[in-house]
């Protein structure tokens, strides 16, 4: 599955909204692989989280191959000047007993960069005073169950954390109970609590927001099973009130399914 090096790269479509979409000819970034959006800083400069896994992760026959990139095996930013139109590699941190990074980054008011990462038994956490180039030494952001947890600042300012577990103070003994808080300071504390999916087998969220400020949460269900996709929609005043306040907010969205493509079902 895993060469030791991967290949990251990128297409655009400048109008997707046509009857026939046109994409761009694929672009080369760089090793690794993202799978969080990148953001754009307070200075215009754009920040994508590129993983590079460890050696443990690489398959035969190419256990050996690539022990010129051993030294950024982990979570790396790239940094882009023109909008995206091209990225070189910034700096990273390899966090210990991690488990495929999966990290995602914003940026504080201050302008450090912080980083939240998957790892066996917590999501880790670290910083960077520099725009990515140097990391601090990893601290626990809080106990996790070993899946992907993301964050990302919301068009308040506010940030919003999608993690498993209802209690931010424990982690749960599997990846059920996808939930969503808020943090109108800084990430010093975190408040709401919006169940997304209590199920089982729920994991890989993803954050997007609309332009009139509506939240959308994809994740997967049953991966190996039904294979669904699905999203969650919602305002921040449901994530404060703990359950759906707002018009048209809706939960378990089906998106599509081992049987195909759904159309507009949702489950409140």
């Amino acid at each position: 599955m895993f060469d030791g090096s991967c290949s990251n790269w990128f297409v655009r479509c400048d109008d997707p909204d046509a009857e026939q979409p046109a994409w761009t000819e694929p672009v080369y970034i760089g090793f690794g692989a993202s799978l969080n959006k990148p953001f754009v800083r307070k200075n215009g400069e754009w920040i994508l989280p590129v993983s590079l896994w460890e050696r443990w992760h690489i398959d035969k026959p190419f256990a050996d191959y690539y022990r010129e990139l051993d030294a950024v095996r982990g979570a790396n930013v790239f940094v882009s000047d023109d909008e995206g139109a091209s990225w070189r590699y910034r700096g990273g941190i390899i966090f210990k007993d991690s488990c495929f990074n999966e990290h995602s980054v914003v940026e504080k008011r201050d302008g450090t960069l912080w980083m939240l990462s998957r790892g066996m038994k917590e999501a880790f956490q670290s910083f960077s005073t520099d725009g990515g180039k140097t990391w601090q030494p990893q601290t626990t952001f809080f106990p996790h169950v070993n899946s992907k947890a993301v964050f990302r600042r919301l068009q308040s300012g506010n940030l919003l954390l999608i993690r498993h577990g209802r209690d931010m103070t424990n982690a749960t003994n599997d990846r059920k109970e996808l939930t969503a808080f808020l943090s109108a300071n800084d990430g010093k504390t975190w408040s709401g609590g919006l169940l997304l999916d209590e199920r089982n087998n729920v994991s890989y969220p993803d954050i997007a927001q609309a332009p009139n400020a509506e939240i959308y949460v994809h994740y997967d269900r049953e991966r190996g099973g039904g294979a669904e996709i699905l999203f969650a929609r919602f305002r921040e005043e449901d994530v404060q009130a703990g359950k759906l306040i707002s018009q048209a907010a809706a939960l378990k969205s089906l998106v599509k399914s081992k049987r195909g493509m759904n159309h507009g079902s949702s489950d409140k």
